[in-house]
């Protein structure tokens, strides 16, 4: 359930952020890309051997980062080329994403201390509730001053997240620190 939500807020945010010319939203929707994909991934590995599960979480890493390199990239051209992202879209996109990602926390925190496929999945949906706040705020932040760069800011500190999940998976695969 948690993949298929994942996938399904991937194509509606995407459209959103296309449409409102939101970095923040961008960025967002690709992280629900990545999540959807390391889901697919954790699912794979459930109850294969160690070394495959280790191989799955270290693949889930590197597709974090490279969408997290992405989104800078995206950032960064927006921040060169300009655009008027809308405010209110922003906020409205952010606040249904928020409610997939809570609840998608709420399946997967059950499963938090299992292998380290099951501890990325968590990693991620409480870094996308977090996200999803952040876009609400820069929504409202953009929609009050006109500006472009707290959606820009918002594009960015995601990319941050993604990131910094990406590496924490692929040193829990490193180390192979599992339980399961």
């Amino acid at each position: 359930m948690v993949l298929a939500i994942n996938a399904a807020m991937f194509v509606v945010e995407i459209i959103a952020g296309v449409l409102a010319s939101s970095t923040g939203l961008i960025a967002d929707s690709l992280d629900m890309l990545a999540d959807a994909s390391v889901y697919a991934i954790s699912l794979y590995a459930v109850g294969r051997a160690a070394n495959i599960r280790r191989n799955a979480a270290t693949a889930s890493g590197v597709l974090q980062l490279a969408l997290g390199f992405g989104v800078l990239i995206e950032a960064v051209r927006r921040f060169i080329g300009g655009g008027e992202p809308i405010g209110v879209a922003m906020m409205a996109m952010g606040f249904i994403a928020l409610i997939a990602n809570s609840f998608c926390l709420w399946l997967i925190a059950k499963h938090k201390s299992g292998d380290v496929n099951f501890r990325a999945s968590y990693i991620f949906s409480a870094n996308d509730v977090i996200a999803n706040i952040g876009v609400i705020v820069s929504g409202l932040i953009v929609k009050l001053s006109g500006s472009q760069i707290p959606d820009l800011v918002i594009g960015i500190l995601i990319a941050g997240v993604v990131i910094r999940g990406g590496i924490k998976i692929l040193r829990m695969a490193g180390s192979g620190t599992e339980t399961s």
